[in-house]
């Protein structure tokens, strides 16, 4: 498989008439990448979860996390950023398979998060992330199912519902469906 032009760091692509450029996160990413993160969780899953769930609590909670990952990585962790105009507008987030349903993962490469703000879908910014955190290796992943654009996009890169499902904990109204290739 050809590597994609796109792919490793600062390499930009154009997006229809706006470049975006991938690159590897840094320290100083974490609160931007934190707002960025309850942004597409709130275009994504309005609807499904309650409004105040995007509020300050969860910026609180994603900065933590984001602080964690970038200031401490592990070796494994793969994360990647796409911006435009000096602005994040997706990131990536693959790394080893955990099993959450009480048995060992299909696979052992893991996709966490790939979210892409909506002014931005179509562009090929979320296909860049994907290529970049997974390459074309097998991996795993949890999608809701209710998401029907993230599982066909999910389709379209070779990941099939292996019939496992988990209705998640904080989202009574969000069934997730695990996709394996």
């Amino acid at each position: 498989m050809q590597t994609p032009p796109w792919r490793g760091n600062g390499i930009g692509r154009m997006m229809g008439s706006m470049a975006f450029l991938l690159r590897p996160p840094r320290p100083a990413d974490a609160a931007p990448l934190a707002a960025l993160h309850v942004e597409t969780w709130r275009q994504t899953y309005a609807g499904l979860m309650p409004a105040e769930t995007f509020g300050a609590d969860m910026l609180r909670s994603r900065r933590r996390l984001w602080d964690r990952a970038l200031n401490d990585p592990r070796a494994d962790m793969r994360i990647r950023l796409a911006e435009a105009g000096g602005q994040l507008i997706g990131f990536a987030w693959s790394d080893d398979a955990v099993g959450n349903t009480g048995t060992r993962p299909p696979r052992d490469l893991q996709l966490y998060a790939l979210y892409v703000d909506a002014l931005h879908h179509g562009g090929g910014a979320g296909q860049a992330l994907l290529d970049a955190v997974l390459g074309d290796e097998p991996a795993v992943l949890w999608v809701a199912k209710e998401n029907s654009r993230a599982v066909a996009f999910y389709r379209r890169n070779g990941f099939v519902a292996d019939g496992t499902e988990q209705v998640e904990p904080t989202a009574p109204n969000v069934t997730d469906i695990r996709m394996v290739r």
